[in-house]
């Protein structure tokens, strides 16, 4: 992994998931030359989703942003509320030569989130932090209800999956300083201990799949460019700092193997354990 972002160290140490490894979607779009496609999800906050699929090869640019509500109240403080309709949600632009709209939602399923939690992933709650599907075409909306039903049949998980599909009516780019915030910032206590797990995850079980070298947003002239520039607002930077507080859900001390010694694990079937953190960080509201 990249030595900058320092995910080998970062990740073991802190790591209290484990990625749960989903078949491939029977249902599925051939791989095929042809125009950039783009797919629409939800699952959390959209910090660690935006990071894992910058790490997916295919992925050609991938934005943190809000879909399921309007554009009046498609903003950071208004989402962070609970009531706009919105998720937290992430644009993901995709090669449909190197990448399928399946393999993005075997991905989804299996590293990015936990499909099983009800308006909540980890330590948010709240339906801006839902499982959606944001379908953009008839295609998409039947890749994913068939996978959803597939993976509920072979019992994957303990639970049912609980991700809605919902058409996309629109999706509005997040303001700037939440874009790219994962790469920017590998050492926020929120990432490292909610986010950094996926990107070891998905290099572990997709590791044909894992792009080294990740895809940016900063450059992309979709972004919002606040007066701020990449600085959040002096109001949201005092909750983000307040909001950050460790909560020890079950105490347990940290593993004493040294990180080399102790690889992200993965199982192929059986329960979800994203929900059962050791430790969880607080993510700032």
């Amino acid at each position: 992994m990249s030595a900058v972002l320092g995910y080998e160290i970062l990740t073991v140490a802190f790591a209290a998931e484990e990625a749960v490894v989903v078949p491939a979607p029977l249902l599925d779009n051939p791989k095929a030359a042809g125009p950039l496609q783009t797919a629409v999800i939800a699952g959390g906050c959209f910090w660690g989703v935006q990071g894992v699929y910058q790490h997916v090869r295919g992925s050609r640019q991938v934005l943190s942003g809000y879909s399921g509500g309007s554009k009046a109240t498609a903003d950071y403080e208004t989402v962070s509320r609970g009531a706009s309709g919105h998720a937290e949600s992430v644009e993901i632009r995709f090669d449909p030569k190197e990448l399928s709209y399946g393999d993005i939602l075997q991905i989804y399923f299996s590293v990015a989130h936990d499909p099983t939690q009800l308006n909540r992933q980890g330590p948010d709650s709240g339906t801006q932090y839902r499982s959606a599907i944001f379908y953009a075409d008839e295609s998409q909306k039947r890749i994913a209800e068939a996978y959803i039903a597939q993976l509920d049949r072979a019992k994957v998980f303990r639970r049912a999956i609980v991700t809605k599909v919902e058409r996309l009516t629109a999706f509005y780019p997040a303001e700037a300083y939440h874009q790219d915030f994962l790469l920017k910032n590998p050492n926020y206590p929120y990432i490292v201990i909610n986010d950094l797990p996926k990107i070891a995850n998905l290099k572990t079980v997709f590791p044909a799949r894992y792009l080294d070298q990740p895809v940016t947003a900063q450059s992309s002239r979709w972004l919002r460019l606040d007066a701020a520039g990449d600085e959040p607002p002096a109001g949201v930077a005092r909750r983000e700092r307040a909001r950050t507080t460790a909560v020890l859900a079950t105490p347990q001390p940290f593993p004493r193997r040294p990180a080399a010694a102790r690889p992200p694990r993965a199982r192929s079937v059986g329960s979800s354990t994203m929900g059962r953190r050791r430790i969880i960080w607080a993510r700032p509201r």
